[in-house]
């Protein structure tokens, strides 16, 4: 079970992380898990599409091509970790999910490309 109250699940140090293979046996994550995620992943919200637990967050941007040039920073960002989201590009905001589907829900690597979402949106200016 990962301790996402231990120092080296915080956010920072989540988006400094890399994820790992995931297989279809791999245990999605605990009940206790979910509860502290809020604390760690504050603008994620969990949701539940078709049965299946997300992360889900709404980006802000000032028009369009931002909102492009965010959502190919992200894809490009999932390539590189092999985890990939489901992103909806519109005027102004890039809506990204994040969940495994080999499991069906929430696993250690969609925390992590969460926080790394984050990260980039924080720290990456986009033109």
């Amino acid at each position: 079970m990962t301790n996402f109250s231990d120092p080296l699940f915080q956010a920072d140090r989540l988006s400094q992380t890399h994820c790992e293979a995931c297989r279809a046996d791999a245990p999605p994550l605990s009940q206790h898990e979910l509860e502290a995620l809020p604390s760690q992943l504050p603008r994620w919200t969990i949701i539940e599409d078709s049965d299946v637990a997300q992360l889900k967050q709404v980006f802000a941007f000032s028009n369009f091509v931002q909102a492009l040039a965010f959502a190919n920073r992200v894809g490009e960002l999932a390539e590189e970790e092999g985890h990939h989201p489901a992103l909806l590009v519109e005027w102004g905001r890039v809506t990204a999910r994040w969940w495994t589907h080999k499991i069906r829900g929430l696993h250690k690597n969609d925390v992590i490309m969460a926080a790394k979402t984050d990260h980039l949106y924080a720290n990456e200016p986009i033109s």
